[in-house]
Parts: structure tokens; sequence; C-alpha cells
């Protein structure tokens, strides 16, 4: 998470409880396999130092699930690290996450709990077709200004950034139960994590950031890229992150797995509900 000067973040939990009452619809039935919490808290704890250890631990991590990412350049960083995962569309679920860190700190939470998600999200949704194209992606230099999701937003044709129905961003988790950037999130993206939450019976809540911080899903959505951001920062938590305090050792490791297990169920529940056939719409935050 890119962090700015400001005075507080706001709580959300008052929309988040009426989306609940307006959720309609059955996730019950969601294809995927369930990576072990071993495995999940496994992947996090083992969280290079250095940015170009973070970059290589993914691509080998993505290997390891059956994927040969893509270097995509930028300039002066680390590359972009890319995954796809051909679906029966080329409609397109993008899902994202920074992998690299500030120098203090061993950057665990921020964000090596949101990027070694993605190799297991990869694990999870093999196990059959999709009707879209996956894309994951783990983005460089995140810290610095969000270089590595600009750049590649910014390098997208007209044509492609209509193939994105959804861009999920995933940073900073396990600090407390998931939670959502609400005033962020689409309204059809945030309707239908709330049905997912309520069929598993997991942790949802929303926390804005607006005043505290950035992160990748920003540029995405200033595309007009239907967008939506997990994290876990609270008042009370989000001074452990760019610190020496952001270790294994900060991780909550039930609120850690309980969100890996909503994002891998939420993210199959899109591939069903979401048109794989048009293009993507416009944001709705309002």
């Amino acid at each position: 998470m890119r962090f700015a000067p400001g005075p507080f973040l706001k709580s959300a939990i008052a929309v988040a409880c009426l989306l609940f009452a307006c959720a309609t619809g059955d996730a019950t039935s969601i294809r995927r396999t369930e990576v072990p919490a071993d495995v999940l808290l496994e992947r996090l704890r083992l969280a290079p130092d250095s940015n170009q250890a973070r970059h290589d631990a993914l691509v080998k991590l993505f290997a390891d699930n059956g994927c040969t990412t893509t270097d995509l350049d930028v300039p002066h960083e680390p590359p972009n690290v890319l995954c796809v995962v051909p679906g029966e569309s080329d409609s397109i679920i993008f899902v994202g996450a920074h992998f690299d860190k500030v120098k203090d700190g061993h950057g665990v939470v921020d964000n090596g709990s949101g990027v070694s998600l993605l190799p297991s999200l990869l694990q999870a949704l093999k196990i059959t077709k999709r009707r879209h194209t996956f894309v994951f992606m783990g983005f460089t230099a995140e810290e610095k200004g969000l270089v590595g999701s600009n750049y590649y937003v910014h390098h997208l044709a007209k044509a492609d950034r209509a193939k994105i129905h959804a861009m999920i961003a995933i940073d900073t988790l396990g600090l407390t139960p998931t939670k959502i950037w609400t005033s962020r999130a689409d309204k059809a993206l945030l309707m239908d994590l709330v049905q997912v939450s309520r069929s598993l019976n997991l942790p949802l809540s929303g926390m804005n950031v607006d005043y505290v911080g950035d992160t990748d899903s920003t540029p995405f959505r200033d595309a007009k890229i239907p967008t939506i951001t997990f994290h876990s920062i609270t008042n009370e938590t989000w001074r452990i992150l760019h610190s020496d305090k952001d270790t294994y050792a900060a991780v909550d490791q039930k609120a850690y797995v309980d969100s890996c297990h909503l994002i891998t169920d939420y993210v199959a529940y899109l591939d069903e509900v979401l048109d794989a056939d048009s293009t993507a719409t416009t944001q709705s935050t309002k």
C-alpha cells in the first residue's frame, strides 16, 4: 500500500451492512479446489527481503503451479510479472498485487500477503476451464507511486481495456478480518462479494483509505474499468506498514486464511456471474 500523509481512515461498515440487506443470488456451488491453510501461510512466511528476490519468488511460485510467466518491462524497475490463463472467451478477470516493499520492515503484510496469494488463486481455480480469461499480475514499484500498474494501464490499447470486466486488487491482508475500500469499489462487484461472504459466513466490512493511501487499482479505475480492492487496514493497524513491525508476527493467521478463502471463492463466482461476451461496463461508485 502506498501511503500519503492524512488524518484518518474512514469506516464504511454502514455501507457494507446496507449491501448485505440487498444482496441476492446463490454462491454455494462455486467450482474450485481449496488451498490448505498451511500452504497459504508458508508462502506468506517466505516473503524475501529484496524486490528482485520477490519478483523471482513470484515467478517460481507461478511456475510451480503450472503457469509460465512473462516479464513486462517497466523502465528502471524490476518488470511486472504476468500470468495468463486462457478461458472460453477473451473477456478478462484481472487480479493484481504489488510485489515490491519499502526499505523498512520485511514487507510481509505490505504486500507479501497479497502477491503470495496470486499463485494460490491459480492453483485453486485451474480445476476447470473458466468462462473468462484470467490475468494474474505482480506489479512492480507500487511503493514509488503505482509505477508498474500505471505503466501497464497506460500502454493498454483501448480494445484491450474493454476486455477487462473486473480488476481485483489485493493489498495488505491479514492484519484484521477482510476489509474493502468501499468508496473506490464498483457497486456490482461489491454486491457480488457480499453475496459470497454471506454464503461462506466469512467476515467482511468496509474501510476507506482515501486520506492515507493508494494502490494499484487506481489506474484501472481511472481508465473506467470496474475495480474492487481488498485490504485489512484499520486506524489501529495502519502504522504497522512501512515500519520494522511489518513482519510475519504481525499477521493474524485466521484472518489471513479467511481472506484468502473469501477472495478465491469470489473470483470463481465472478467467472460464473459476469457476462463473458460483452465489453466491460463503466465503473459505478455513486
